[in-house]
């Protein structure tokens, strides 16, 4: 995958469970592509994971994934189509599932979401 570095990358990927491998390489290969740093790319990886993971188990696909350059660093979207907002939960420890959010939180240096005419997009900054 060839871009310009201010190009935003831009997919529609199916809500199932391999979106989330498919995920990962394309933001890999932005982020290559525009010269991140490794550490910043690992974070990317992690994050939009977690968040089309998240889209996949509790939302409503198809899933527009965007990834953008910014001044800072970089910026993941997850747009999916359900309005229900996400909410970190408190982590029961013997759970192997409920932690996204709080992994998400970790690793960027902002993340919120955006409501959309049919859903919501869930966004992460990282430096």
């Amino acid at each position: 995958m060839r871009n310009e570095p201010a190009t935003p990358v831009a997919v529609t990927l199916p809500a199932t469970a391999g979106a989330s491998a498919q995920a990962r390489r394309i933001v890999g290969e932005a982020v290559a592509a525009w010269g991140v740093s490794p550490d910043v790319a690992e974070d990317a990886a992690l994050v939009v994971t977690e968040l089309v993971s998240n889209a996949v188990d509790h939302a409503a696909g198809p899933l527009e994934l965007t990834v953008s350059r910014t001044e800072a660093g970089i910026r993941v979207e997850v747009a999916d189509q359900s309005p229900a907002q996400p909410a970190p939960r408190p982590v029961q420890v013997d759970s192997a599932r409920g932690r996204g959010l709080i992994i998400v939180a970790a690793l960027s240096r902002e993340w919120g979401t955006s409501p959309k005419a049919d859903g919501k997009v869930v966004w992460a900054e990282l430096a």
